[in-house]
Protein backbone atom coordinates (compact mmCIF):
# COMPACT_ATOMS: atom_id res chain seq x y z
CA UNK A 1 0.00 0.00 0.00
CA UNK A 2 1.42 3.38 -1.03
CA UNK A 3 2.28 5.86 1.72
CA UNK A 4 0.89 9.25 0.73
CA UNK A 5 2.00 12.64 2.00
CA UNK A 6 0.15 15.91 1.47
CA UNK A 7 2.39 18.91 2.06
CA UNK A 8 2.36 22.62 1.30
CA UNK A 9 2.48 26.09 2.83
CA UNK A 10 0.17 27.28 5.57
CA UNK A 11 -3.16 28.45 4.17
CA UNK A 12 -2.97 26.42 0.95
CA UNK A 13 -5.89 24.13 1.82
CA UNK A 14 -4.14 20.96 3.04
CA UNK A 15 -6.42 20.23 5.99
CA UNK A 16 -9.70 20.50 4.11
CA UNK A 17 -8.37 18.44 1.23
CA UNK A 18 -7.03 15.80 3.63
CA UNK A 19 -10.42 15.51 5.35
CA UNK A 20 -12.17 15.04 1.98
CA UNK A 21 -9.74 12.36 0.87
CA UNK A 22 -9.71 10.53 4.21
CA UNK A 23 -13.51 10.39 4.37
CA UNK A 24 -13.63 8.97 0.85
CA UNK A 25 -10.99 6.29 1.45
CA UNK A 26 -11.04 5.50 5.16
CA UNK A 27 -7.46 6.71 5.50
CA UNK A 28 -5.91 7.66 8.82
CA UNK A 29 -4.32 11.12 8.98
CA UNK A 30 -0.92 11.52 10.62
CA UNK A 31 -0.26 15.18 11.41
CA UNK A 32 3.28 16.26 10.58
CA UNK A 33 3.30 19.43 12.65
CA UNK A 34 5.44 20.68 15.52
CA UNK A 35 2.58 22.43 17.32
CA UNK A 36 -0.60 20.35 17.03
CA UNK A 37 1.12 17.85 19.35
CA UNK A 38 0.43 20.30 22.20
CA UNK A 39 -2.67 20.01 24.35
CA UNK A 40 -4.34 23.37 24.92
CA UNK A 41 -2.99 24.93 21.72
CA UNK A 42 -5.94 24.19 19.47
CA UNK A 43 -7.28 27.31 17.80
CA UNK A 44 -3.99 28.99 16.96
CA UNK A 45 -2.48 25.82 15.49
CA UNK A 46 -5.52 25.13 13.28
CA UNK A 47 -5.81 21.75 14.96
CA UNK A 48 -8.65 19.52 13.62
CA UNK A 49 -11.80 20.10 15.64
CA UNK A 50 -13.30 17.41 17.87
CA UNK A 51 -15.93 16.80 15.20
CA UNK A 52 -13.27 16.33 12.52
CA UNK A 53 -11.28 14.00 14.75
CA UNK A 54 -14.45 11.99 15.42
CA UNK A 55 -15.12 11.71 11.67
CA UNK A 56 -11.56 10.78 10.65
CA UNK A 57 -8.87 8.94 12.60
CA UNK A 58 -6.10 11.44 13.45
CA UNK A 59 -2.67 10.74 14.96
CA UNK A 60 0.22 12.80 16.41
CA UNK A 61 -2.18 15.26 18.04
CA UNK A 62 -2.46 16.27 21.73
CA UNK A 63 0.51 14.22 22.91
CA UNK A 64 2.43 16.79 24.97
CA UNK A 65 1.79 19.43 27.58
CA UNK A 66 2.87 22.94 26.59
CA UNK A 67 5.72 22.75 29.11
CA UNK A 68 7.32 19.80 27.30
CA UNK A 69 9.80 20.05 24.45
CA UNK A 70 8.89 18.57 21.09
CA UNK A 71 12.28 17.64 19.68
CA UNK A 72 12.70 16.53 16.11
CA UNK A 73 14.20 13.25 17.33
CA UNK A 74 11.19 12.52 19.54
CA UNK A 75 8.77 13.41 16.75
CA UNK A 76 10.65 11.24 14.26
CA UNK A 77 10.51 8.16 16.49
CA UNK A 78 6.89 8.62 17.55
CA UNK A 79 5.54 9.31 14.04
CA UNK A 80 7.42 6.37 12.50
CA UNK A 81 5.97 4.07 15.17
CA UNK A 82 2.46 5.32 14.38
CA UNK A 83 2.99 4.79 10.65
CA UNK A 84 4.31 1.27 11.23
CA UNK A 85 1.28 0.40 13.37
CA UNK A 86 -1.21 1.72 10.81
CA UNK A 87 0.52 -0.08 7.95
CA UNK A 88 0.52 -3.28 9.97
CA UNK A 89 -3.27 -2.88 10.01
CA UNK A 90 -3.14 -2.40 6.21
CA UNK A 91 -4.82 0.99 6.47
CA UNK A 92 -4.27 3.84 4.00
CA UNK A 93 -2.08 6.47 5.65
CA UNK A 94 -2.05 10.16 4.76
CA UNK A 95 0.74 12.30 6.21
CA UNK A 96 -0.40 15.92 6.35
CA UNK A 97 1.62 18.98 7.28
CA UNK A 98 3.62 22.04 6.39
CA UNK A 99 6.72 21.53 8.50
CA UNK A 100 9.46 20.66 6.02
CA UNK A 101 11.92 19.69 8.75
CA UNK A 102 9.52 17.35 10.52
CA UNK A 103 8.32 15.87 7.22
CA UNK A 104 11.84 15.00 6.13
CA UNK A 105 12.74 13.75 9.61
CA UNK A 106 9.88 11.25 9.43
CA UNK A 107 10.22 10.01 5.85
CA UNK A 108 13.97 10.31 5.16
CA UNK A 109 16.99 8.63 6.83
CA UNK A 110 18.04 11.78 8.67
CA UNK A 111 20.17 11.55 11.78
CA UNK A 112 20.14 14.14 14.54
CA UNK A 113 23.37 14.30 16.55
CA UNK A 114 23.16 14.34 20.36
CA UNK A 115 23.84 17.36 22.52
CA UNK A 116 25.28 17.76 26.00
CA UNK A 117 24.90 21.04 27.94
CA UNK A 118 28.20 20.72 29.80
CA UNK A 119 30.23 19.89 26.70
CA UNK A 120 28.52 22.66 24.74
CA UNK A 121 29.10 25.23 27.50
CA UNK A 122 32.81 24.42 27.69
CA UNK A 123 33.28 24.63 23.91
CA UNK A 124 31.25 27.84 23.81
CA UNK A 125 33.64 29.54 26.25
CA UNK A 126 36.63 28.45 24.16
CA UNK A 127 35.17 29.46 20.79
CA UNK A 128 33.72 32.80 21.88
CA UNK A 129 37.14 33.74 23.25
CA UNK A 130 38.65 33.12 19.79
CA UNK A 131 36.09 32.50 17.03
CA UNK A 132 38.63 32.35 14.22
CA UNK A 133 40.73 29.95 16.27
CA UNK A 134 37.64 27.78 16.76
CA UNK A 135 37.07 27.75 13.01
CA UNK A 136 40.73 26.82 12.42
CA UNK A 137 40.34 23.96 14.89
CA UNK A 138 37.29 22.73 12.99
CA UNK A 139 39.14 23.11 9.68
CA UNK A 140 41.87 20.78 10.96
CA UNK A 141 39.52 17.96 12.02
CA UNK A 142 36.55 18.36 9.64
CA UNK A 143 37.46 20.54 6.64
CA UNK A 144 34.22 19.66 4.81
CA UNK A 145 32.18 21.18 7.64
CA UNK A 146 34.47 24.19 8.06
CA UNK A 147 34.35 25.02 4.35
CA UNK A 148 30.56 25.36 4.52
CA UNK A 149 30.63 27.81 7.44
CA UNK A 150 31.26 31.49 7.84
CA UNK A 151 34.45 31.65 9.98
CA UNK A 152 32.71 34.20 12.23
CA UNK A 153 29.59 32.09 12.84
CA UNK A 154 30.37 30.99 16.38
CA UNK A 155 27.03 29.21 16.91
CA UNK A 156 27.58 26.76 14.05
CA UNK A 157 31.25 26.24 14.91
CA UNK A 158 30.33 25.41 18.52
CA UNK A 159 27.69 22.92 17.42
CA UNK A 160 30.05 21.20 14.97
CA UNK A 161 32.82 20.83 17.57
CA UNK A 162 30.30 19.59 20.15
CA UNK A 163 29.03 16.85 17.81
CA UNK A 164 32.52 15.74 16.86
CA UNK A 165 33.53 15.46 20.51
CA UNK A 166 30.37 13.58 21.53
CA UNK A 167 30.17 11.15 18.62
CA UNK A 168 33.69 10.84 17.23
CA UNK A 169 32.20 11.44 13.77
CA UNK A 170 32.79 14.38 11.45
CA UNK A 171 29.94 16.89 11.69
CA UNK A 172 29.79 16.92 7.89
CA UNK A 173 28.92 13.20 7.83
CA UNK A 174 25.43 14.01 9.10
CA UNK A 175 24.68 16.10 6.04
CA UNK A 176 24.73 13.31 3.45
CA UNK A 177 21.06 12.34 3.83
CA UNK A 178 19.96 15.97 3.68
CA UNK A 179 21.31 16.29 0.15
CA UNK A 180 19.63 13.09 -1.07
CA UNK A 181 15.82 13.04 -1.17
CA UNK A 182 15.54 9.26 -0.89
CA UNK A 183 12.91 8.09 1.57
CA UNK A 184 13.03 5.15 3.94
CA UNK A 185 9.56 4.40 2.52
CA UNK A 186 10.14 3.22 -1.03
CA UNK A 187 6.45 3.56 -1.89
CA UNK A 188 6.15 7.19 -0.75
CA UNK A 189 4.02 9.50 -2.91
CA UNK A 190 4.34 13.22 -2.13
CA UNK A 191 1.56 15.56 -3.24
CA UNK A 192 1.77 19.33 -2.81
CA UNK A 193 -0.78 22.11 -2.49
CA UNK A 194 0.11 25.54 -3.74
CA UNK A 195 -1.78 28.75 -4.48
CA UNK A 196 -0.66 32.06 -5.95
CA UNK A 197 0.88 34.74 -3.71
CA UNK A 198 -2.14 37.07 -3.84
CA UNK A 199 -4.59 34.29 -3.10
CA UNK A 200 -2.41 32.97 -0.30
CA UNK A 201 -2.21 36.45 1.23
CA UNK A 202 -6.01 36.68 1.29
CA UNK A 203 -6.37 33.16 2.66
CA UNK A 204 -3.91 33.81 5.47
CA UNK A 205 -5.67 37.06 6.44
CA UNK A 206 -9.02 35.26 6.52
CA UNK A 207 -7.49 32.35 8.45
CA UNK A 208 -6.06 34.69 11.11
CA UNK A 209 -9.41 36.45 11.58
CA UNK A 210 -11.25 33.13 11.71
CA UNK A 211 -8.96 31.93 14.51
CA UNK A 212 -9.56 35.13 16.46
CA UNK A 213 -13.31 34.73 16.01
CA UNK A 214 -13.11 31.14 17.29
CA UNK A 215 -11.52 32.10 20.60
CA UNK A 216 -7.79 32.36 20.06
CA UNK A 217 -7.48 35.22 22.54
CA UNK A 218 -9.17 33.20 25.28
CA UNK A 219 -6.93 30.24 24.46
CA UNK A 220 -3.86 32.46 24.94
CA UNK A 221 -5.31 33.83 28.18
CA UNK A 222 -5.50 30.26 29.51
CA UNK A 223 -1.77 29.81 28.82
CA UNK A 224 -0.61 32.88 30.76
CA UNK A 225 1.53 31.86 33.72
CA UNK A 226 2.44 28.49 32.25
CA UNK A 227 6.09 27.81 31.41
CA UNK A 228 5.87 27.19 27.67
CA UNK A 229 8.70 25.10 26.25
CA UNK A 230 10.95 26.72 23.68
CA UNK A 231 9.19 24.72 20.96
CA UNK A 232 5.65 25.62 22.03
CA UNK A 233 6.62 29.29 22.37
CA UNK A 234 7.61 29.39 18.68
CA UNK A 235 4.04 28.84 17.46
CA UNK A 236 3.09 31.88 15.39
CA UNK A 237 0.70 34.32 17.02
CA UNK A 238 0.84 33.14 20.63
CA UNK A 239 3.60 35.50 21.74
CA UNK A 240 1.90 38.43 20.00
CA UNK A 241 -1.48 37.77 21.59
CA UNK A 242 -0.07 37.10 25.05
CA UNK A 243 1.89 40.35 24.88
CA UNK A 244 -1.33 42.15 23.88
CA UNK A 245 -3.15 40.57 26.83
CA UNK A 246 -0.37 41.83 29.10
CA UNK A 247 -1.32 45.42 28.14
CA UNK A 248 -4.73 44.84 29.78
CA UNK A 249 -6.13 44.95 26.25
CA UNK A 250 -5.80 48.73 26.09
CA UNK A 251 -4.43 48.64 22.55
CA UNK A 252 -6.53 47.75 19.49
CA UNK A 253 -6.33 44.11 18.37
CA UNK A 254 -6.32 44.80 14.62
CA UNK A 255 -2.59 45.71 14.39
CA UNK A 256 -1.74 42.54 16.32
CA UNK A 257 -3.78 40.47 13.87
CA UNK A 258 -1.92 42.11 10.99
CA UNK A 259 1.47 41.31 12.54
CA UNK A 260 0.39 37.69 12.96
CA UNK A 261 -0.72 37.54 9.32
CA UNK A 262 2.61 39.02 8.18
CA UNK A 263 4.59 36.46 10.20
CA UNK A 264 2.41 33.69 8.76
CA UNK A 265 3.02 34.89 5.20
CA UNK A 266 6.77 34.98 5.85
CA UNK A 267 6.62 31.44 7.20
CA UNK A 268 4.58 30.31 4.17
CA UNK A 269 7.27 31.69 1.84
CA UNK A 270 9.93 29.67 3.69
CA UNK A 271 7.71 26.59 3.42
CA UNK A 272 7.35 27.06 -0.34
CA UNK A 273 11.11 27.37 -0.80
CA UNK A 274 11.71 24.25 1.31
CA UNK A 275 9.25 22.08 -0.58
CA UNK A 276 10.25 23.50 -3.99
CA UNK A 277 13.69 21.96 -3.41
CA UNK A 278 12.19 18.47 -3.01
CA UNK A 279 12.04 16.75 -6.43
CA UNK A 280 9.50 14.20 -5.16
CA UNK A 281 6.66 16.71 -4.79
CA UNK A 282 3.90 16.44 -7.38
CA UNK A 283 2.17 19.82 -7.30
CA UNK A 284 -1.58 19.49 -7.62
CA UNK A 285 -3.83 21.47 -9.92
CA UNK A 286 -6.50 22.99 -7.62
CA UNK A 287 -9.34 21.60 -9.75
CA UNK A 288 -7.89 18.07 -9.60
CA UNK A 289 -6.78 17.98 -5.97
CA UNK A 290 -9.44 15.72 -4.39
CA UNK A 291 -9.32 13.24 -7.26
CA UNK A 292 -5.52 13.01 -7.20
CA UNK A 293 -5.25 12.50 -3.44
CA UNK A 294 -8.03 9.91 -3.38
CA UNK A 295 -6.44 8.06 -6.30
CA UNK A 296 -3.08 7.98 -4.52
CA UNK A 297 -4.64 6.63 -1.32
CA UNK A 298 -6.53 3.91 -3.18
CA UNK A 299 -3.50 2.78 -5.12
Amino acid sequence: MVLTALIGPTGSGKSQLAMQAARATGAAIVAIDAFTVYRGMDVGTAKPTREEQAAVDHHMIDLLGVEEECTVQWFQQRARAVIADLREQERPVLLVGGSGLYFRAVVDPLEFPPTDPDTRARIQVEVEADVLGGHARLQAIDPAAADRMDPSNSRRIIRALEVIELTGRPFSSYRTAWDDHTSIYRDLTVLGTAVGPDQLRDRIAARTQRMLDRGWVEECRSLIGRDLSSTAAQAIGYAELMAWLATDEQLPLAPVAERIAIRTRQFARRQRRWFAADPRVQWLDPSERPHNVITALKR
